[in-house]
């Protein structure tokens, strides 16, 4: 997809996952941008430093104090984790529900006008994976906080430069090179950055209303 042009007016953006996969993709794209004069990354560890960056050192279960200094328009949640990672269902229903859902009402309450909120392929309430479970809640969550405009994300196994080692993803990433030719567009893995890319570009649109954009979608960026 070509490069779609920003609307006039600079803007404050707010990250939150800056240190993962996407996040540190999208953290990139961010400063880069001649849409934002200021980007506010919510981070528990030292960023390399920026003119336009604003680092914030959080506890993300008092987000809504940590929040007063400032105002974004654009909100860029990256929050995850894995099952494995979390150690039980209820530490990952804290990442991956909690506080994407108490970030999103404590930023619209200071008046952002978009959310970007990056989800997973298969994402459902009625899902049968717990994790694909959170995520849907999650979507539904954040749709009904008030935002004019909320982008969704689902992308699929994604591939990219991580810093940590996930097992299972990387015995997927070893099935997907092997046999990549066969899986269906839908289920394809897609490169992080591009859906870093997306939503970027996205944002700069500022379209209301809710918008679910599907890995296959996304890999055209």
């Amino acid at each position: 997809m070509g490069e779609i042009s920003a609307k006039s007016g600079m803007k404050t953006a707010l990250i939150a996952g800056s240190t993962g996969l996407i996040g540190s993709q999208l953290l990139q794209l961010l400063l880069n941008s001649d849409r934002y004069s200021e980007v506010v990354a919510l981070t528990r560890q030292d960023l390399p430093e920026h003119p336009k960056l604003k680092q914030l050192k959080i506890d993300f279960a008092k987000l809504g104090e940590s929040l007063d200094q400032f105002k974004a328009d654009d909100v860029f949640c990256c929050l995850g984790t894995t099952m494995a990672k979390a150690g039980s269902k209820e530490n990952f229903y804290q990442v991956d529900f909690y506080y994407p859902l108490l970030l999103a009402k404590s930023t619209i309450q200071r008046g952002a006008k978009q959310f970007l909120l990056v989800s997973a392929l298969g994402a459902s309430r009625s899902a049968s994976v717990y994790y694909n479970q959170v995520k849907g809640e999650i979507e539904e969550a954040v749709s009904t906080t008030g935002f004019e405009t909320v982008h969704i994300f689902r992308p699929s196994l994604l591939l990219g430069p991580r810093t940590e080692h996930r097992t299972g993803e990387d015995a997927a990433k070893v099935v997907y090179k092997i046999f990549g030719f066969l899986i269906p567009k839908k289920y394809k893995a897609i490169q992080s950055s591009k859906v870093a890319k997306a939503m970027l570009q996205l944002a700069s649109l500022e379209k209301p209303g809710i918008h679910i954009h599907e890995s296959q979608d996304l890999q055209s960026f």
